[in-house]
């Protein structure tokens, strides 16, 4: 099933989508993030999408407004593609080449959960940066609590997906992460989920037999087709990513871990460390990015002019009295 969030004459509301994109909503649910919190995993979630196919429809997806279809409890970050590393690496720190460490483990960062965005929402430029980036990633959300999981374990705390657009401002990055730390401000601004959360089961004719799904991803900027790949060129499947997130610690419902950015052409900073020049351009207010991935549909926005930094002075060299 695909479930929506959205907003219709001031009532937020959840809804089942059906393929022609009628909605039929949840009756007495208005967030799809309690319904996760809520213990009731797959089966409940389920269980209530059916129930609501047995109401009256509502509206079609084209006379609300959606928004973002969870509010997530954390966001963590992959990056489980070795093609991006090559380019990204090359473009932001002028490295060349994948590090060793990096096949060893899964690597990810947190991201900021109080600044997510949904479909045709507009995303703001980060204050002082000029060169900002979309990237292209799918995401799966955790639907059961766990801890120390196998990734066999790790496939039933999987509720479902969603499109991840991780946008980042390439110019802080860059300058941020000298320091041996982030991305920090870099990526601080803006996450884009969406357009729906489309359960685990809907995509298992996807899978390989290897465990990836083998899912098309196309990125296209202002109608123009910039990259395209496939999601199964991960270096690790997500239930591999959800027990590495879970060494040690818990996975709750309402978690969100994105794959990282696929590889030819899932941002722009790959294909500049490729180019040697940025081409296609940096993003600039106005312009509009569509990521589709196949089974789980297409993610817009549209970039707007964001405020400008507060100022704040440089760090204090210290004498370092001790008391």
């Amino acid at each position: 099933m695909r479930f929506a969030m959205y907003a219709h004459q001031h009532r937020t509301r959840v809804a089942v989508v059906e393929e022609d994109g009628t909605l039929f909503p949840l009756p007495g649910a208005a967030s799809l993030t309690e319904l996760l919190r809520s213990g009731s995993g797959l089966s409940g979630l389920l269980d209530a999408g059916s129930a609501a196919l047995d109401v009256p429809p509502g509206q079609h997806v084209s006379q609300v407004r959606l928004l973002p279809p969870l509010q997530p409890s954390s966001v963590r970050d992959f990056v489980a593609f070795e093609e991006h590393v090559e380019g990204v690496r090359r473009s932001v720190d002028g490295a060349s080449g994948v590090p060793d460490q990096w096949y060893a483990a899964p690597t990810f960062y947190f991201t900021n959960p109080h600044a997510v965005y949904g479909p045709d929402d507009a995303v703001p430029m980060p204050p002082g940066s000029a060169v900002l980036d979309y990237e292209l990633e799918v995401a799966a959300v955790i639907g059961r609590e766990g801890r120390d999981l196998t990734p066999e374990q790790a496939r039933d705390h999987i509720i479902g997906y969603t499109i991840f657009n991780d946008w980042s401002a390439r110019d802080l990055q860059s300058a941020e992460m000298k320091v041996g730390l982030g991305p920090c401000k870099g990526k601080d601004t803006a996450t884009t989920l969406g357009p729906y959360l489309v359960t685990a089961d809907e995509l298992d004719p996807f899978r390989d037999r290897d465990g990836f799904l083998r899912l098309a991803l196309t990125a296209e900027v202002n109608g123009q087709v910039i990259g395209k790949d496939l999601l199964s060129n991960m270096s690790w499947t997500f239930e591999e990513l959800v027990a590495y997130a879970s060494r040690g610690t818990r996975v709750v419902p309402g978690d969100v871990l994105g794959s990282g950015t696929c590889g030819n052409g899932g941002c722009l900073a790959e294909l500049w460390g490729l180019r040697g020049e940025q081409t296609p351009p940096p993003l600039k207010p106005g312009d509009t990015v569509t990521l589709t991935v196949e089974g789980l549909g297409s993610l817009s926005n549209t970039v707007t002019g964001g405020s400008a930094p507060v100022p704040l002075p440089a760090g204090r060299r210290r004498t370092r009295e001790r008391p």
